[in-house]
């Protein structure tokens, strides 16, 4: 008796996706590169083992996706309620990718490297960034209350514009990371003091 060919991944490039609704019928495991997706809702739906290179994602709900050893590669999330996401599940081939005007709250990076990753407008309620490695990220007006970082690379991050933050210089590695007042405070959170003029 033959045997069936193994069942390949379809690949599609240069595709637009808009508003579709993919928790009823699910998004194909494929590759997809230099694809658009825009007001779709992939919520508590299954990415795992998909590629996605050089794609954008647009007013998109990605909440609770799971992202088992899913490819994300230059990928630009812009206007995306996306919660409760583990990253740190992704493959951590190329990883890398942007958030602009994002809700990303409860989400973990454990242990990724996602050096340089730009934060902007984007709400990062209680994110776990314990051991990530965010060397030159940039937080452009982010929300970051509650986020743990823990044993995490900071070296030349940019926390300029953030606020709502606590992080602790003995437990995170800070060397040149940029900071102004009055966000700068929240490296004092563990002593409990108050500053006045």
């Amino acid at each position: 008796m033959a045997k069936k060919p193994p069942v390949t991944d379809e690949l599609f490039v240069d595709v637009a996706f808009c508003n579709n609704d993919y928790r009823d019928t699910p998004l194909g495991k494929g590759e997809y590169e230099h694809c658009t997706f825009d007001q779709c809702d992939f919520s508590s739906t299954d990415l795992s083992g998909s590629k996605f290179i050089e794609c954008t994602f647009t007013n998109c709900n990605l909440s609770l996706v799971k992202l088992h050893k899913t490819v994300l590669r230059d990928i630009k999330f812009t206007d995306c309620k996306i919660l409760g996401l583990y990253f740190d599940t992704c493959s951590t081939f190329g990883l890398s990718f942007s958030f602009t005007g994002c809700i990303l709250n409860h989400s973990s990076f454990y242990m990724t490297k996602v050096a340089k990753t730009l934060f902007a407008d984007t709400q990062l309620h209680d994110v776990d960034f314990t051991d990530c490695d965010l060397t030159g990220a940039v937080f452009q007006n982010c929300d970051l209350q509650g986020a743990r970082f823990e044993n995490t690379q900071l070296e030349k991050a940019d926390f300029r514009t953030a606020y709502n933050y606590s992080l602790d210089p003995a437990l995170n590695k800070i060397k040149k990371a940029r900071f102004t007042l009055p966000g700068v405070m929240g490296l004092l959170d563990k002593y409990d003091i108050e500053i006045g003029t």
